[in-house]
């Protein structure tokens, strides 16, 4: 069974993913993580240097690896924000058998507060200078994003939810 957790920027896939793959012993990989190993830089780096065009074709090259692979059967995967978003990436997660879907919807405040203090580290927020702004972008984006995010199999609005009940959630919605 693979479980695969898509949403915005700042939704907690990753560190949900790790808690959920350690409760449910499974192995876990963050997918920005693994394009970043395999690449040999961080994701920012490869923006710069390489190009969103390029990351995009990376990121489903090593999506497809890590969804077809038999050799990762039990694992929670954390999507990028936009990589359900390019190419038929939501459409291949869809496809496969043995995969449960779940988007981890956050209201615009909360990822508004999350953004704006990690807002460095983001190659696509990173120039915002004022949080009006910010909060704008999150609007438009999110509203585009919002297609692809909910074809997802499950949906779990996490915005006031603590890790630990967002994992019980997950769990409950894939075990059902």
């Amino acid at each position: 069974m693979k479980t695969v957790l898509l949403g915005y920027m700042s939704s907690g896939k990753s560190s949900v993913g790790k808690l959920l793959a350690k409760q449910m012993q499974y192995d876990f990989i963050d997918l920005d993580h693994y394009i970043s190993e395999n690449e040999g830089m961080p994701i920012s780096e490869i923006f710069n240097l390489k190009g969103e065009l390029y990351f995009r074709k990376k990121e489903k090259e090593y999506l497809e690896k890590i969804l077809r692979s038999s050799t990762t059967t039990n694992l929670v995967l954390s999507l990028g924000g936009g990589t359900p978003c390019y190419y038929n990436n939501m459409r291949l997660i869809l496809e496969q058998t043995g995969i449960n879907s779940v988007y981890l919807k956050v209201n615009i405040e909360t990822l508004l507060q999350r953004l704006w203090k990690e807002k460095e580290h983001r190659p696509l927020i990173a120039h915002y200078k004022d949080k009006e702004g910010l909060e704008e972008f999150i609007r438009k984006h999110l509203f585009e994003r919002q297609f692809y995010y909910l074809k997802a199999q499950h949906v779990i609005d996490v915005s006031k939810l603590s890790f630990n009940q967002i994992v019980e959630n997950i769990q409950l919605k894939i075990n059902n």
